[in-house]
């Protein structure tokens, strides 16, 4: 048995254009509700969101059915939870608030084995089929996506040596984060956020990094991937849940006499 290519990887690299979604409702079962939409990618998040190891597990259950491929991003650049995730079969991680290059060669390091990193070796896991897998040990490296999510603006000043490190597969631009840095907290979308975002992924990008972000704003999402960016979540579970809610209420409410 081959491990299966990942899709998402070999996307980014080629240029092509990623839509992805934000899944934090933490649950198998709205997995299932978003898995048919279509999205090419989609982000589990264990940061933001009461994620466990189980809960994540379903998930990826649930997305491995679909032809989107599951992004976990794990509390922290932790080598232990990463170990523990990629033994779980996760396809590819988006590691929160990296901050130099150290934490970069941290990152990827998690994600190799011994002599190119640190991952702990298990024989029969999830991720290899439960040791079905004859190639798992040569081909993990190059199918698994490793993000780099930059956070503030020291971290954006270092972007183009953080990316440079070998293994990242891109450079994920975190808007909340970088707006509350830049004394915008609450606004992710303000001009001023991504007049210091875009200088920054366009010099990436011109050297052929793969750049992403998450915009709730489809149109501003669409404009991002039309300006160069390879992979944008335009949505988040949560928020749509709570907004189509709102406005079912209201709608109702409204025509109540």
């Amino acid at each position: 048995m081959k491990l299966a290519t990942n899709p998402f990887t070999h996307a980014i690299a080629a240029g092509e254009k990623q839509i992805g979604l934000w899944v934090s409702l933490c649950s198998s079962v709205s997995a299932e509700v978003v898995a048919p939409a279509g999205y090419d990618w989609a982000l589990i998040d264990m940061e933001h969101s009461p994620n466990d190891y189980f809960s994540v597990l379903g998930q990826l259950q649930v997305f491995a059915a679909s032809e989107t491929t599951a992004i976990v991003r794990p509390e922290w650049n932790d080598p232990v939870a990463v170990k523990r995730l990629l033994d779980l079969g996760v396809q590819g991680l988006l590691f929160p608030m990296i901050q130099s290059v150290e934490e970069a060669e941290k990152a990827v390091a998690a994600t190799r084995y011994p002599p190119k990193g640190v991952r702990g070796v298990s024989g029969t896991t999830r991720a290899n089929k439960f040791g079905r897998t004859h190639d798992y040990l040569a081909r993990v490296e190059q199918e698994t996506t490793v993000i780099l999510q930059i956070e503030t603006a020291a971290a954006i000043e270092l972007s183009q040596d953080i990316a440079a490190v070998d293994g990242v597969s891109g450079i994920f631009f975190g808007p909340a984060d970088i707006a509350a840095d830049l004394g915008l907290l609450g606004q992710p979308l303000h001009k001023d956020v991504w007049d210091v975002i875009r200088p920054a992924a366009k010099a990436l990008i011109a050297k052929g990094v793969p750049v992403g972000t998450l915009v709730v704003d489809t149109d501003f999402a669409a404009e991002l991937l039309n300006d160069g960016f390879s992979f944008v979540a335009c949505a988040t579970d949560t928020i749509l849940l709570a907004k189509a809610s709102d406005a079912a209420l209201a709608s109702v409410k409204d025509a109540l006499t």
